[in-house]
């Protein structure tokens, strides 16, 4: 059930685990020496957004924030009702983490994991550049992203309301690393009557608006860390000039 792309990359691993078991002398030979990677299509279809789904789900984040200040007045009056000590009023402009992280994967294309890895000290508002290091980038290499003015005013709104050190966005309920928010994103969708939409959707989106916009491929390879343009082609035929 796996796709032909990620059953290549496990057959690569094993590979690499094989040739080292070869050089440490624990095996003689590779097994999978030889063995041909499955053919994938690299121009498949890309997912983006159409500007009424963006409009819906932007509605859907406010609606989402609207909702949990009513739910958390509800649960206060509750408490107060029962002479307990109340929760603070969710009054900031972000409820939690889920609006701030969204506007940020749709204006600068960065990957889940690197959202979730991303610490304060690799955002400058001063210069408006995002440093994506390559310990946490899947391609190993360093990478700079300008920030657009909805990008900086998340950045500048999300420090005031949280700690200005270490990680961006860290779990509420731990402190530390996001690790998953797979549950409050699918809400979301259905929320916004959005279907066939992964988060990840949200990095072809970006990239998918820089081409329609003429910015040139070689441009968005880089903001995106591409390690290689083919990569990036499968953007192309959304600018065919």
């Amino acid at each position: 059930g796996l796709s032909p792309a990620t059953v290549n990359r496990r057959i690569g691993v094993l590979k690499s685990m094989m040739s080292l078991a070869v050089e440490s002398g624990v095996i003689e030979k590779n097994p999978l020496t030889g063995m041909t990677q499955l053919k994938i299509d690299t121009n498949q279809k890309v997912r983006y957004l159409e500007v009424k789904e963006e409009n819906r789900l932007r509605k859907a984040l406010e609606e989402r924030q609207d909702h949990q200040r009513e739910a958390r007045k509800s649960h206060n009056k509750w408490l107060i009702s029962r002479r307990k000590e109340s929760l603070p009023e969710l009054s900031n402009r972000f409820t939690d983490h889920l609006y701030p992280i969204t506007l940020i994967a749709l204006n600068t294309g960065m990957r889940r994991g690197e959202l979730f890895k991303l610490d304060w000290s690799n955002v400058n508002l001063q210069q408006r550049i995002i440093t994506v290091e390559g310990q946490t980038a899947k391609s190993k290499k360093t990478r700079h992203i300008p920030m657009n003015d909805e990008a900086f005013h998340a950045f500048v709104t999300w420090r005031n309301q949280t700690e200005s050190k270490g990680l961006v966005f860290s779990s509420p309920a731990t402190g530390k690393k996001l690790d998953n928010i797979s549950t409050a994103w699918n809400s979301l969708l259905n929320n916004a009557n959005i279907k066939d939409f992964r988060f990840h959707d949200l990095r072809h989106n970006f990239a998918s608006q820089l081409v329609m916009k003429g910015v040139d491929l070689l441009t968005i390879k880089e903001l995106l860390g591409h390690s290689k343009l083919e990569m990036t082609l499968r953007y192309a035929h959304l600018a065919p000039e």
